[in-house]
């Protein structure tokens, strides 16, 4: 085979290989209440405590641009509601955080009150080898159902990237052989 066809293969190998590896969940904050301080007040502390955060995954928020923002903040300032002096001030309504490092990730609404009646979460992002083994183990873990780990409107969008790696990886093994 000439080595310009090989070098075509080994790229879309790789790009198959990368798409399954870099691949995330996407969560929608708030579920189908988006990121809202409306009444009653999402529980967005047992929301984030209820997921199993990944590097890759992908952060969802969704509200209404004339009422609400989203801040990512110091520990220190989201305790104490403080959107001062921000990481990161997002304010399209539809918004998206891709987990970039394990650690913590704290979000905030800058609005006055919303922060202080419960408008902020903590995204916990646990380094591998202090997770359970079924967590990263995924052949030994039971099947989540889709509305407790994920948005439904995101099952699609993860389905499709994986069926887009299985084809890319195929047609490199189809012209690899030919």
């Amino acid at each position: 085979m000439e080595l310009g066809k090989r070098a075509v293969v080994l790229v879309m190998m790789m790009v198959a290989l990368f798409g399954v590896v870099a691949m995330g969940e996407v969560y929608k904050v708030g579920e189908s209440n988006g990121w809202t301080n409306t009444a009653p007040i999402f529980d967005y502390k047992a929301w984030a405590a209820s997921k199993t955060f990944h590097v890759g995954d992908t952060i969802i928020f969704e509200y209404n641009k004339q009422f609400q923002n989203v801040v990512r903040v110091t520990h220190k300032n989201f305790k104490s509601c403080n959107a001062t002096a921000p990481y990161r001030t997002l304010t399209t309504g539809n918004d998206s955080f891709v987990i970039p490092k394990h650690g913590h990730f704290f979000f905030i609404c800058g609005l006055p009150g919303h922060c202080e009646s419960g408008q902020k979460v903590d995204i916990r992002v646990p380094q591998p080898s202090s997770l359970p083994p079924s967590s990263y183990m995924p052949s030994q873990a039971p099947s989540p159902s889709p509305s407790a780990s994920k948005s439904a409107s995101a099952q699609p969008l993860a389905n499709g990237g994986m069926w887009l790696s299985v084809v890319v990886l195929a047609l490199s093994v189809y012209v690899f052989a030919y």
